[in-house]
């Protein structure tokens, strides 16, 4: 979060000064040191629109989301530090958001998005049971992933109504997919990505999609 471009081109040239190269977006950049590429996306009052504009190279991105990320980010500790990282709700509405805006070049979002689904249940198995057991079955054994989506669906909510159009970017992607399930891009993409059938990866997109909508 920054204030303006002023302030954003101090970090840049503080990264610079400290071993890190630019790379061919002018907020991308290389940190020889980790071998790893990072991006420094800027959100906040430099934004307009929920969108940044780099006037040297004419590239516009949609920052939509960060800002509402950050009122709920956790702090982890880093060594004698704490640093502010996007809760998993968090990042699955910054994912959804990325993919809407660019679903051909983004595609790995959706990996991810599942990935986190998938871990769910074991990472929050202690609030999942205390706090949202009605979303288990009645009889029959409990599915792990569709419980998940559905209780992240009730997390991501939280952050979700902060905002009306970050509410209606997710609501429209999700609806989009939510209709006819053989044209549904993301319940495709999690079939491939694990060997299910569309209409199960369709279940866990519409669990996901019931938990933002639960009452």
């Amino acid at each position: 979060m920054t204030p303006s471009h002023d302030a954003y081109k101090k970090v840049c040239i503080a990264l610079l000064e400290n071993g890190f190269r630019e790379q061919n977006f002018p907020y991308r950049f290389y940190a020889e040191r980790f071998n790893v590429v990072i991006d420094i996306l800027p959100f906040g009052d430099i934004e307009q629109n929920h969108t940044i504009r780099f006037s040297d190279r004419k590239i516009e991105m949609h920052v939509l989301g960060m800002r509402e990320v950050l009122a709920e980010a956790i702090s982890i500790p880093i060594e004698d530090r704490k640093v502010r990282i996007p809760s998993l709700p968090g990042m699955v509405i910054l994912k959804l958001v990325a993919w809407s805006d660019r679903p051909e070049n983004r595609e790995n979002d959706l990996a991810d998005i599942l990935k986190i689904i998938q871990h769910y249940f074991e990472l929050a198995f202690d609030d999942i049971v205390k706090h949202h057991n009605d979303t288990f079955p009645e009889d029959g054994e409990i599915d792990k992933m569709l419980v998940a989506a559905r209780v992240l669906g009730r997390k991501a909510n939280s952050i979700l109504k902060k905002s009306i159009p970050l509410m209606e970017n997710v609501m429209q992607t999700l609806e989009a997919n939510l209709g006819e399930m053989q044209k549904s891009a993301i319940a495709k993409r999690w079939a491939r990505e694990k060997d299910w059938t569309v209409k199960y990866a369709h279940r866990v997109l519409q669990n996901f999609h019931m938990g933002i909508t639960d009452k």
